[in-house]
């Protein structure tokens, strides 16, 4: 995959606090029904006392990864994209009395390839993969398992959560079966599928290591995403491909690698991919609601730095919360009057100790919604409705607390 002037003697608290910035990111999110279909579940009672996932058809020749490859592997398909990409034309070549020494330009244009991954969600060819697989592309080619090949239409793409969806001009496609990412557990198969370096249709086989990964613990702090993790070995040209478990389900998209590490893979789970692709169906675009502020999660050891980089002047009693230590301008948070050194406490409710925690009450709401947030300043309680605004393309911080 593709992650302070000082003015006075004394330190402001946004000053200080700006010494915590680092891994944090701007809120938003997005909420909205999923209409794409989806095989029923399993239940956690019907999987009690079930097997393990063996075939019983072939048991020579066939276990529950081929089976499962067998399911979803026709579904699965191999996105290649091309952008063209200006090229300066070095100096010499654009003066016409130097060209009888350098010759004649280069072009003043290249293309500029990629290949990743992506899988049929229903029989009339959309394609579900990740935004940056076709980021910016001028032409997008679509190659099934069976070899035949379609040009792309990209239906919409959201950066936000790096989910895009590509619809081919054919029908009755195979598709794939959806799962229930809400109910992945740590030590589950998992099982991906994609053209990773180009090698088409490669399967790898691990378990889900963990959930719920936030985007800055995975390097991709700009994504509003809970990831998955996964030792299943995802390289590039992965992107966008299926991560399966057990049953042959997809449950999540595989889309980001640590550079340098082994055994670290992380996927969007299908959940939340299900919600921005019928939205991109639906509109071509989604709107991700925002309030506008960086925080961090308070800590011992936050509150101890603070103390001892503002010289004892920010002295923070509360025991829990998430701090904010910066405000964009204009935002729906400014416009309230939420300041960095603010303490958020409640949201819609909810008490709050971690950042995603705020986030996902965010999630839950839609832009022009009023969000409930109780925050502390000063030991001093106060409770504020924030209304939500839409992501803006670009975010800027206050010059002051």
């Amino acid at each position: 995959m593709r992650l302070v002037n000082f003015s006075g003697k004394k330190p402001t608290i946004q000053l200080v606090l700006l010494i915590l910035a680092t891994g944090v990111a701007f809120l938003t999110g997005c909420s909205q029904p999923s209409a794409l279909k989806r095989e029923p579940d399993l239940s956690d009672n019907q999987n009690q006392n079930s097997p393990s996932p063996v075939s019983q058809t072939n048991p020579i020749t066939s276990n529950f990864v081929v089976e499962a490859v067998e399911k979803v592997g026709p579904a699965v398909v191999r996105i290649d994209s091309s952008r063209s990409v200006r090229r300066d034309v070095a100096e010499g070549y654009g003066d016409p009395f130097s060209r009888p020494f350098f010759g004649a330009p280069p072009p003043s244009r290249r293309v500029r390839q990629g290949t990743g991954s992506g899988f049929l969600i229903n029989a009339e060819g959309q394609v579900l993969t990740n935004a940056h697989v076709i980021d910016g592309a001028d032409t997008v080619k679509v190659t099934l398992s069976d070899g035949r090949s379609f040009a792309g239409k990209v239906l919409g793409e959201d950066k936000v959560t790096d989910i895009a969806v590509v619809k081919i001009n054919a029908n009755k496609l195979p598709t794939v079966a959806l799962g229930n990412s809400e109910r992945l557990q740590p030590g589950e198969w998992a099982i991906a599928i994609g053209n990773p370096l180009g090698l088409d249709k490669t399967v790898t086989v691990g378990v889900i290591s963990a959930t719920e990964r936030s985007s800055s613990q995975v390097g991709v702090p700009d994504k509003r995403i809970g990831f998955i993790q996964t030792d299943a070995a995802i390289n590039p040209g992965n992107s966008g491909g299926p991560l399966l478990n057990s049953r042959g389900e997809v449950v999540g998209i595989n889309t980001a690698i640590i550079g340098g590490a082994q055994g670290l893979g992380f996927a969007i789970p299908i959940n939340k991919a299900q919600q921005i692709a019928q939205q991109l169906i639906s509109t071509g675009k989604v709107e991700h609601p925002f309030i506008g502020v960086q925080m961090v999660n308070l800590t011992p050891e936050i509150k101890e730095r603070l103390k001892v980089a503002s010289n004892g002047e920010i002295n923070i009693t509360a025991d829990r919360g998430v701090l904010v230590i910066r405000t964009v301008s204009n935002s729906p948070a400014a416009k309230v009057g939420i300041k960095p050194g603010d303490i958020i406490q409640k949201v819609a409710n909810r008490t709050v100790t971690k950042s995603e925690q705020v986030q996902e009450e965010i999630e839950k709401y839609k832009v022009g919604d009023r969000l409930p947030i109780q925050i502390q300043r000063n030991n001093q309680t106060q409770n504020l409705q924030v209304q939500l605004s839409s992501l803006p393309a670009t975010t800027t911080t206050e010059d002051e607390p």
